[in-house]
């Protein structure tokens, strides 16, 4: 796997040592050669178009917002956006061939609400959250809590918002979990979410007397372990056999076990929620008590 494409499975941006342990030292290094790869700061690495993101944004006379801005700071988003995200004041005209450059956005903005042509972090969150879809704004927020945003912080941005969107913002706020691991898993638990009597925890510790495995999200009421079923975590031969004992193990031990493909989660969630209902429901199903069966004569 191209550590190019690994960079765009885990959601835009990552840590060098994250992309050096999922492909190879001199893989990560040939990439960043080859301008691939570029350092973003702060140890962090992204896509080329990360850099002239922000450079476009200035041409406008704006500031880079919305999922531009989230990459900026670090954060993974659950879909690399093909243009950058700009946000521009009131009343700014841009000429039409500028303005295809990016995602204009209007928006009355203070001083402090930018910093060298950024939308500072709870700026950049507060308008992810009010216009990216529930799931968009799920994987970036808990990017940003796994990153060492608070998530006090997190819920009095969404406590003070106010007009369209802002019920949406709560409902992140609510559900936001630093413990994801990586975008593909919180739009997976986005999905969980919308399925009645189904309450799954991302990375939960599943022990048994002799092993214990860490399922991406849990139902530790009805037992259920969703896998987020990724090639960049389960490419390779050991992975794999890795992945057929630890479930192998845990059906042992009473657990439903389901994997989910990054193409269904992204492209086919209707399929995926079917398939989750249907599974509550057998879940619920195995839990009742069974009638007792009189012995034969």
């Amino acid at each position: 796997m191209a550590v190019s494409d690994l960079l765009l499975d885990l959601g835009g941006v990552a840590t060098r040592a994250t992309l050096v342990k999922h492909s190879s030292r001199a893989d990560f290094d040939r990439a960043v050669d080859r301008g691939e790869v570029v350092r973003l700061g702060r140890g962090r690495y992204g896509l080329p178009g990360s850099t002239d993101a922000r450079a476009i944004a200035v041409m406008l006379g704006g500031a880079l917002s919305h999922e531009s801005a989230a990459l900026h700071h670090g954060w993974a988003v659950l879909h690399m956006p093909d243009r950058p995200h700009v946000s521009v004041s009131r009343g700014r005209v841009l000429a039409p061939e500028h303005a295809r450059l990016a995602h204009v956005h209007v928006a009355e903005m203070r001083p402090r609400d930018v910093l060298d042509a950024v939308t500072v972090p709870e700026v950049t969150l507060a308008a992810c959250l009010r216009t990216c879809s529930f799931a968009a704004s799920l994987a970036i927020a808990d990017s940003a809590l796994r990153d060492g945003f608070g998530a006090t912080h997190l819920a009095d941005i969404a406590d003070l918002a106010r007009g369209p969107g802002s019920a949406r913002m709560r409902r992140v706020a609510r559900h936001a979990d630093g413990r994801a691991a990586n975008p593909f898993e919180s739009g997976l638990r986005s999905i969980c979410l919308s399925v009645t009597g189904l309450e799954v925890e991302p990375q939960v510790t599943v022990r048994d007397r002799c092993f214990s495995a860490r399922p991406d999200l849990v139902d530790r009421r009805l037992l259920i372990a969703i896998e987020a079923d990724s090639f960049a975590w389960h490419g390779g031969r050991q992975a794999l056999a890795s992945d057929a004992r630890r479930y192998n193990r845990l059906v042992i031990a009473g657990w439903m076990v389901l994997r989910f493909s990054w193409e269904d989660v992204m492209f086919h969630p209707d399929e995926v929620r079917q398939v989750l209902v249907a599974a509550v429901r057998l879940a619920e199903a195995m839990r009742q008590p069974r009638p007792h069966s009189p012995s034969a004569a």
